[in-house]
């Protein structure tokens, strides 16, 4: 009898699981998925491609508004919400397909169960009964909604998960949260026409970005009607037929249609038996791990949200794959998780990557900040009230680019390639010899000269 039935077992089939079980089939490996729910996982199923095609759709109305003034006659648009989860739900179930597709065709394994593990040898596939002894076990299991302190009224919340198969539209809706879901479905509600409060107990939305940003993207949302209540929290939700009445922390109540909660994620580590197998945890929740992504059991690895470090798909898609490298490909492959880059898709957009002003002034002796707001070329003849923002960071003493911070239209698409010149630590003066290519708004990053502000940490004594 072997004393193993398979090379690999990775539970969890989302991006960073489905990446790293083809990588190391690759290799030789004999490698089998389990996957409670749907192959693709959060962002193919519930999370980056569904919520980026419900923002696609929700910025339609201010194009439609755009048109006339660039001399189109229009009639009234009409808007389908039916339609719009219909549609989703069919490219949903298209990606789907091709991820499963391409683990079959790597040949990879695919088990529709939920596994659990029973010591750190032996893995259990709960819909079958059928036990597994694997060489290596891969936990890929990523996060799920949290909704906070219990309160009375929770049981009437929802989640982004329930967010994308709502029967209707809300013409009202409160969204708690201030990080990237909650400013994100709070834009794309407001774009499709629902009034939208958006309550958050932190001073401003986006913590952690910088505070420039934050400002000018708080400021460019409730230009569009969204209603953004700080410093406050959802302390009760009372239903009433089919309404809603959020009490908040300051007295005040909101009355909806509907109560979503955007609080963050937390791994995705409930009732997976890990600490039958002897696998330690963070105090973020996360599974702990080291550069190689293995766990305190040896054969035991994790990769992406589950393990709480940076959780974006994007991490987690590499990290699977320098898993594979690691363990299969004999190339062992830390990942640097310094300066990723990352969007919010927001109404308008937001990019960033690096350091942040304040960040910056904790860490650097000398800080120079070139920064800019304008007003779009599109958006002169459209006539809309709109401005973009711009801002580099940069270490005063190398002139090397430590920070990039966009608000605007295309600020994603900017940023990744604003990523790459920060890797390969480019300085100002780089930046300002490139030619810049006109009209952008992305020229903006090469003309920015004139130097904001600059900080200087005096010496200490």
């Amino acid at each position: 009898m072997a004393e193993h039935d398979v090379d690999l077992l990775v539970i969890g089939a989302g991006s960073g699981g489905v990446r790293a079980a083809r990588i190391a089939a690759g290799y030789g490996a004999s490698v089998m998925v389990a996957e409670e729910y749907r192959v693709g996982g959060t962002c193919v199923i519930r999370g980056c491609i569904p919520k980026k095609l419900l923002v696609y759709a929700s910025r339609f109305a201010e194009e439609f508004e755009d048109a006339a003034g660039y001399g189109w006659t229009l009639g009234e648009p009409v808007f389908d919400w039916s339609s719009l989860v219909a549609n989703k739900d069919r490219e949903i179930a298209r990606l789907e397909l091709a991820y499963t597709t391409t683990l079959e065709r790597a040949g990879v394994k695919i088990v529709k169960s939920r596994a659990v593990l029973e010591d750190a040898h032996t893995v259990r596939l709960l819909a079958s009964g059928e036990k597994i002894r694997p060489r290596h076990i891969l936990i890929a299991t990523g996060a799920a909604p949290w909704f906070g302190p219990e309160i009375p009224g929770i049981e009437h919340v929802i989640s982004s998960n329930e967010a994308f198969h709502l029967e209707e539209l809300p013409a009202r809706i409160l969204i708690q949260g201030g990080s990237y879901i909650a400013v994100e479905f709070a834009s794309i509600f407001n774009g499709l026409g629902s009034e939208v409060a958006l309550v958050y107990r932190g001073e401003n939305i986006l913590r952690g970005f910088d505070d420039d940003l934050r400002a000018h993207l708080h400021a460019e949302m409730t230009k569009r009607g969204v209603r953004i209540l700080c410093g406050r929290t959802v302390r009760a939700v009372q239903r009433t037929q089919d309404t809603f009445t959020a009490r908040l922390s300051d007295d005040s109540s909101v009355e909806v249609d509907k109560v979503m909660f955007a609080l963050g994620r937390w791994p995705n580590v409930g009732d997976l038996g890990l600490d039958a197998a002897g696998v330690r945890f963070t105090p973020n929740r996360g599974i702990a791990v080291d550069p190689l992504s293995q766990t305190s059991v040896p054969h035991i690895h994790a990769i992406g949200d589950v393990t709480n470090r940076v959780n974006l798909t994007p991490v987690a898609i590499r990290e699977g794959h320098a898993f594979a490298d690691t363990v299969f490909g004999g190339r062992p492959t830390a990942v640097d998780h310094a300066n990723v880059p990352t969007a919010v898709f927001s109404e308008p957009e937001v990019g960033m990557v690096g350091l942040t002003e304040a960040q910056a002034c904790e860490r650097l002796a000398k800080v120079d900040v070139y920064k800019t707001s304008f007003r779009p070329l599109k958006m002169t003849l459209a006539g809309r009230d709109t401005r973009a923002f711009f801002k580099l960071v940069v270490d005063g003493e190398s002139d090397q680019l430590v920070g990039c911070h966009i608000v605007g239209p295309d600020a994603s698409e900017m940023i990744q390639f604003v990523a790459v010149a920060l890797k390969m630590k480019a300085t100002k003066a780089d930046i300002d010899s490139v030619i810049a290519v006109h009209p952008t708004a992305a020229e903006e990053l090469v003309t920015l000269r004139e130097r904001a502000l600059s900080h200087r940490r005096e010496a200490a004594e």
